[in-house]
């Protein structure tokens, strides 16, 4: 019999529950008992829909209330000085509230301190907090959670599968930090011990077994590297539980020999991303190993061709016999949660989809039917989706001949500004008359209740159009005169129209489509909900225009435009998967090329074109880079390229390590760069000492992510450390990301602070 499982399902329920919970016990509305029970009762209810759908192990250890990455560093006691949890190590329980503050810097108790960094898990939205590796660390199994959670999957009668990051990948992902220079992989002899203990106390609770995920296996390994996962796996491959080795989001290319042959029990590949190495797999795989293949897509939204996955997988069904196990490519966590819910989605375009619940049904199915034993049921699913995706194919909503001709008529002069960086520099600085060390903001400022009210109500028929938009303008005219009174150089409108970043634009293009509770997590208690592109994209209208002329007339400053760029716009959608994402790419930078030369016709002299997803999108192997990367400034170059000198083009990444980018960084060819630099103390601008930025950059010198107010003395001295590498005249002065997550009472006193900032250097550099 095929077995059938998944890797890991989405946590924070269908309606957000976790959200809700976390920050209601942040606030103090919640008590830690409460808390705890959100989490039950979420747990019980996907291990109950993961058997429901008829799956033969439920996933346990895919749970947290923040990060898994974070929950393994807790669990291992690698636990920064700073959080001062020493007893808590000691006593092998380190408390929640330290993980939160570990997360975000504070939590209901404890002494607030600087957050650990947080980027981006391998090419995917979601975040996860970078474990901190000190030279000499040491390891002790310091929480029981993951066990406390087995005992209850197993007290309601679940059979148990584990899910934990193996250890090469949490080492992998890790970052050395203190003043001793070492090699974290010189880590792994004291970190394999306690993970042999881990297991053993997992087969004391009758689990058979673990899948351990090493994603790493799919990118380019240093020697080094290689032949510890095989020192590794050969002392873990004797505790005694069986191993499922876990590879997700691409193929094992040169890994793949190693990865069949180490010493465990199973192995995982992704046969969505990289279909190509079934084969190389079966013909190598060992007559005792499982082959868990990912067949179905856990990291996009389309239906399953489960005609097809039958004809393509029948040969290792032969060959595999019970041995072959079906499941999603990756865990659920990048998906929504369930379909069913979407009762005011277009139904033909609903019939093209499947978030994580369907994906159980479809993973079920489709062992069974590799088996020959499909239900009425499996066969109706069948059936369903043969003729969704063929009315997918034919559907006249895909292509619009209008699209295709305009994209084939661009030529390489439209990726090319009028005048060098050199030149346009000089004709800013006339049209603006900045300061030395400019102050500005990321865009957004907070998202107030009294906002999200106000489009609740316009959503309910609640409020007419008119008179919403009379409130947003009200919120407007405060986020303005709030940032004059402050000082900010730069003023932005702040954004309260705007439900995200994405699903703002993608609302007014055409090719978009949205839910109502497609929510994934993107960090902690931070959820996005993606829009879906189905068709090709065009801009019916202006977007940004009208909000941004209204609070330019508010004030004589020079007001930035925020607009969202077309890498980011494709990477953080589930993107159509009929045509390559780059001609996708190119559609959206049309779109919002239109868009940017009407902002500078209704006198905007400043616009910013977001692009935190343009590291994010590199191919996981560096061969691929080149070709991604040629079309990612491409595409931003069409998008920006059309405005004149004195129009000042700025973007923005944050979370993302780029120094092995920064090429292309440059090639972008934005006037002005804004960054993340904050949580990593302006490690990110070390790429500046061996390359020249040519253009000018604003690192960020204090962290949005965390509600602490961050000291005068402390943001003069990341500025200055800035300076060293950038000449003072082309840097700028401002937070790290986005202030939508905060309350205006934290806000207030960080730009104060950071203007203040700006006015002591000043006085140094002037």
């Amino acid at each position: 019999m095929t077995f059938s499982h998944v890797l890991g399902y989405p946590r924070i329920g269908a309606d957000r529950e976790l959200k809700r919970a976390v920050e209601a016990y942040w606030q103090g509305s919640l008590d830690r008992d409460g808390l705890e029970s959100a989490g039950r009762e979420l747990r019980a209810r996907h291990w109950a829909a993961q058997r429901e759908a008829g799956l033969d192990l439920v996933t346990v250890g895919d749970f947290a209330f923040y990060d898994q990455v974070l929950d393994l560093s807790v669990t291992l006691g690698a636990v920064p000085a700073r959080f001062g949890a020493e007893e808590e190590i000691a006593a092998g329980e380190v408390g929640l509230d330290t993980a939160f503050r570990m997360a975000r810097g504070r939590a209901p108790s404890g002494e607030p301190t600087a957050a650990c960094e947080m980027t981006k898990y391998f090419d995917t939205n979601y975040h996860y907090l970078v474990p901190e590796l000190h030279a000499g660390q040491r390891f002790r199994l310091a929480s029981s959670r993951l066990f406390d959670q087995v005992a209850e999957a197993q007290a309601l009668g679940h059979p148990v599968k584990v899910s934990l990051l193996g250890p090469l990948t949490w080492l992998w992902l890790g970052k050395e930090k203190g003043e001793q220079s070492f090699d974290r992989l010189a880590l792994l002899e004291e970190l394999l011990p306690v993970y042999g203990e881990l297991l053993a106390r997992l087969g004391e609770q009758g689990v058979e077994w673990v899948q351990l995920d090493e994603p790493a296996l799919v990118q380019e390994l240093p020697t080094a590297w290689q032949q510890a996962y095989e020192a590794a796996y050969s002392v873990l491959g004797r505790a005694p539980v069986k191993l499922l080795l876990a590879s997700y989001f691409g193929g094992l290319g040169d890994n793949l020999n190693l990865a069949v042959g180490l010493p465990v029990d199973g192995l995982h590949i992704d046969a969505v991303r990289a279909p190509e190495q079934l084969d190389a797999v079966l013909d190598r795989l060992p007559g005792y190993k499982v082959l868990s293949v990912g067949a179905i897509d856990g990291r996009n939204v389309w239906r399953a061709d489960l005609a097809l996955l039958r004809e393509r997988l029948a040969s290792a069904r032969m060959r595999l016999g019970r041995r072959l196990w079906i499941a999603p490519s990756c865990s659920l966590l990048h998906v929504p949660v369930d379909l069913t819910r979407e009762r005011d989605l277009d139904p033909e375009l609903a019939s093209w989809l499947a978030f994580a619940r369907q994906k159980l049904d479809e993973t079920v199915t489709l062992a069974r039917l590799l088996d020959g034993r499909a239900t009425e049921v499996d066969r109706r699913r069948l059936e369903a989706a043969t003729e969704a995706l063929q009315a997918r194919r034919d559907s006249p909503r895909i292509h619009r001949p209008e699209v295709a001709d305009r994209l084939a008529g661009v030529e390489p002069a439209d990726h090319e500004r009028r005048s060098p960086y050199g030149v346009r520099a000089e004709a800013q600085r006339r049209a603006l008359k900045l300061p030395l060390l400019p102050t500005t903001t990321i865009g957004s400022f907070p998202q107030t209740d009294a906002i999200r009210a106000a489009r609740r109500a316009l959503k309910a028929g609640e409020l007419s159009r008119d008179e919403y938009e009379a409130r947003m303008e009200e919120e407007i005219a405060y986020a303005v005169a709030r940032q004059e009174a402050l000082g900010i150089d730069m003023p932005v409108h702040g954004e309260p129209e705007r439900n995200d970043m994405v699903e703002y634009f993608g609302e007014q293009l055409d090719g978009y489509a949205f839910t109502r509770f497609g929510w994934v997590q993107s960090y902690g208690s931070r959820c996005v909900k993606p829009p879906v592109i189905y068709g090709d994209v065009s801009r019916p209208g202006p977007m940004t225009v009208r909000w941004s002329r209204y609070a330019q007339s508010l004030t004589d400053r020079p007001m930035k435009g925020m607009l969202t760029g077309p890498v980011t716009m494709l990477q953080w959608a589930f993107v159509r998967d009929d045509q390559p994402r780059e001609t996708t790419c190119r559609q959206i930078a049309l779109a919002l090329r239109d868009e940017v030369c009407d902002l500078e016709a209704a006198g905007i002299r400043a616009i910013q074109i977001d692009e935190p997803a343009l590291r994010e999108g590199l191919p996981l192997r560096q061969g691929e880079w080149p070709a991604y990367l040629a079309w990612a400034v491409e595409c931003f170059r069409l998008s920006a390229a059309g405005v004149g000198d004195e129009t000042q083009i700025h973007t923005h990444m944050c979370y993302s390590e780029f120094n092995d980018i920064i090429e292309s960084i440059a090639a972008l060819d934005a006037d002005v760069i804004t960054i993340e630099t904050s949580r990593s103390d302006m490690e990110l601008l070390d790429a500046f000492r061996e390359f020249a930025y040519p253009n000018e950059i604003g690192p960020g010198v204090y962290d949005i992510h965390s509600p602490n107010v961050p000291d005068v003395a402390w943001m003069v001295a990341l500025m200055e450390k800035a300076a060293e590498r950038i000449p003072v005249k082309r840097l700028w002065v401002n937070p790290d990301c986005g202030l939508k997550t905060r309350r205006w009472e934290e806000v207030e006193p960080a730009l104060a602070n950071m203007v203040e900032a700006a006015r002591q250097l000043r006085r140094r550099f002037g």
